[in-house]
């Protein structure tokens, strides 16, 4: 019971750095056009994000057996894996956001339960069918949202100018005022897809120690404390993020900081409905590439995008190597 309830605790860290380091996901684009002040964005984000995390469970069941099925882990080791997937979680995320940098909660938290995995099971322990699956879709979904911001940029743009006769910022007022509703929705799909996946692990540890059956089930008791974690470091603030996000790729002005925040909405809502977990940070920064890039794309700051963009890409490798050693000094210990 002891392990578990550290597993626990360990997840709810989690989620609660998730809440303050993904923040910006929420609020940056509203926060940067004054649509919101810091204060006020805040808190909104945290009151829907924590809505978002109690209203849906799908990702929290595909996180608790696409990358292992905890029913054929031996119980000791099962609970190692996850206290070293945590705790190499933990430390990638303090150190991206120490130095600004908007990495994915959502890959160093399965780039670490697959290599805490192969450290205490073997790589046949690993539902590799699964994993490859979330890999997928964890890759293609930056793609996709760039893809639909630019495209829905257009339109809105070409929307704008036709009404404006040529002259889109009489309708910066109005964009501003439709980001609060923008923000709003953008923050309860954060907590939609991003919550579930410490309700996940919380889940995945139950029923590796024999206290629940499979991972069909996320007791409200997992949800609420989960969401409440989650909520609860968003109300502190990932400053350092909001920053690079909302001021280092591009001046975001109302109209692409609306667009871009619906086009994450889409892309998040849509993954959730499938129970397919995605890193809010790189639909959110993607869209709001994608959106920059179809109104002015030499203002956009390539330099910061390809820094991100390298972030990215070693952080499950790097994620999978932190945890797979991290097991193996805690078994060296233990």
């Amino acid at each position: 019971m002891l392990v578990i309830i550290i597993i626990v605790v360990l997840a709810l860290m989690f989620d609660f750095i998730n809440g303050f380091h993904d923040t910006a996901n929420a609020i940056a684009t509203s926060v940067s056009t004054k649509a919101l002040t810091p204060r006020v964005a805040v808190i909104y984000a945290a009151i829907l994000n924590f809505v978002g995390a109690v209203v849906f469970d799908q990702v929290a069941k595909n996180i608790g057996n696409g990358i292992a099925n905890p029913m054929n882990l031996d119980p000791t080791i099962g609970l190692h894996i996850v206290i070293a997937a945590l705790v190499s979680a933990i430390l990638w995320n303090l150190l991206t956001w120490y130095f600004g940098i908007p990495s994915s909660s959502s890959h160093t938290l399965i780039g670490s339960m697959a290599g805490a995995v192969i450290a205490g099971a073997g790589s046949g322990a690993i539902n590799w069918s699964g994993f490859i699956k979330i890999i997928k879709i964890l890759v293609l979904s930056p793609f996709i949202a760039f893809a639909i911001g630019f495209i829905l940029m257009y339109v809105v743009k070409w929307i704008v100018l036709m009404l404006g006769n040529g002259s889109p910022s009489k309708f910066n007022r109005s964009f501003r005022f439709m980001q609060i509703f923008s923000a709003g929705v953008q923050a309860f799909s954060h907590g939609s897809n991003d919550a579930q996946k410490a309700m996940g692990i919380i889940v995945f540890a139950l029923v590796v120690g024999g206290y629940q059956v499979d991972t069909s089930y996320i007791p409200l008791w997992v949800k609420i404390s989960a969401a409440l974690a989650m909520a609860f470091g968003t109300s502190i603030g990932g400053w350092r993020i909001i920053k690079t996000i909302g001021r280092k790729i591009i001046k975001i002005e109302p109209m692409n900081g609306f667009t871009s925040d619906i086009t994450a909405t889409l892309v998040l809502q849509t993954a959730t409905a499938y129970g397919m977990p995605l890193s809010t940070t790189h639909v959110i920064t993607s869209s709001i590439i994608g959106t920059g890039t179809a109104l002015r794309p030499k203002s956009i700051n390539w330099g910061i995008v390809g820094k991100m963009v390298m972030t990215w890409v070693i952080t499950i490798p790097i994620s999978i190597v932190l945890a797979f050693l991290i097991y193996k000094l805690f078994y060296t210990i233990l």
